[in-house]
């Protein structure tokens, strides 16, 4: 072997340890904010506390608090961070635009569009609609992308990142628009719950929406996982992947259904929280390159340890008031995306 292939191997050797430990890292991260969260709320827990209470030493009104309030929230936030941080990584893989994200692509408007009149009108508290809910908002996710996905597509040119990107903000406005009027006739009590999901607050704080929300993101997770090859030849063009075989549009289309499955079962119980999707890929590129085998897992990881921290804060800053993790999120997010915009030739 050459010295020149030694030290190919050499660099690759090197490329997969430093992914790793940044995978690693976050997973600690996340435990880390997971123990902090689990201490942070009204009622504050001691550490020790939490350890007695998880081993079943804690109080009645001990267990209560955590494993009844707040561990399904934070296991909520988790999942919510890891699935809108893998539908932005999609997006951005399929579309080649680096601004692609549920929330700028209008996706989560029309996910919460359709949640938001069946909360309107029926009662959330039962369990048959706390299911239904990541159907309804993929129903709603997916009219939107259609639209979307026919008006950027020209034949002969396929989709352009510029021309995506505006379709779907200028659709996002005119979802967010209907909404708006649609909530001036809404009744005080319905009024609150869809302003809690329009500011992004994690309303779905009951084992049973952990329960709803949770096999979409063990199925699609895993096989977007699978894909990860496929979405490195998408980001060569289409003219290239074409020319090693591949069947682009069905591809595309595949992984567009993952990401809008993704998006829509984590907007039904999570709310309107955006910037995650844009954000986590983007970090996650920074720190392990553009390859998806190990881009979709930090991004994830990334994703949830965002959304866990915002959530946390937001319990934490005005106690005993709360900010929607959504807001958290955005104070983030705008000013990184005014950023990326900045640096955007296309």
């Amino acid at each position: 072997m050459s010295s020149i292939e030694s030290q190919g191997l050499s660099a690759d050797r090197r490329k997969k340890v430093r992914d790793r430990t940044v995978i690693l890292i976050f997973g600690v991260l996340i435990i880390i904010a997971f123990m902090i969260s689990m201490n942070t709320g009204f009622i504050r827990l001691s550490p020790l506390e939490v350890l007695r209470t998880l081993f079943g030493y804690g109080t009645e009104k001990q267990e209560l608090i955590l494993f009844e309030f707040r561990l399904p929230r934070i296991v909520i936030s988790v999942l919510v961070g890891a699935g809108l941080a893998i539908s932005g990584c999609i997006l951005q893989g399929i579309s080649r635009n680096a601004l692609a994200d549920p929330g700028i692509l209008g996706i989560n408007a029309g996910a919460g569009l359709v949640v938001m009149l069946f909360i309107s009108f029926y009662p959330t508290t039962a369990a048959a609609p706390t299911f239904l809910l990541p159907v309804l908002a993929l129903l709603g996710a997916g009219l939107t992308v259609m639209l979307i996905y026919s008006l950027s597509y020209k034949r002969h040119e396929g989709i352009s990142p510029s021309r995506l990107l505006l379709t779907g903000i200028a659709v996002a406005a005119g979802i967010s628009a209907v909404t708006i009027v649609l909530t001036l006739n809404l009744r005080p009590e319905q009024y609150q719950i869809v302003a809690t999901w329009m500011a992004g607050s994690i309303w779905g704080t009951t084992w049973k929406y952990v329960l709803a929300v949770l096999p979409w993101i063990v199925v699609l997770i895993p096989y977007v996982m699978s894909k990860a090859r496929v979405l490195n030849v998408l980001n060569l063009g289409d003219q290239m992947a074409y020319g090693l075989g591949m069947r682009v549009e069905k591809e595309r289309l595949l992984l567009l259904a993952a990401a809008v499955g993704l998006a829509g079962s984590c907007v039904s119980v999570s709310g309107g929280i955006g910037f995650v999707g844009l954000i986590a890929p983007h970090l996650g590129r920074r720190l392990v390159g553009p390859k998806h085998q190990a881009l979709l897992p930090a991004s994830a990881l990334i994703g949830g340890f965002l959304v866990i921290v915002a959530d946390t804060l937001g319990r934490w800053i005005i106690r005993p008031s709360e900010i929607p993790a959504g807001i958290v999120v955005a104070v983030i997010g705008a000013p990184y995306f005014l950023y990326l915009l900045s640096r955007t030739k296309d």
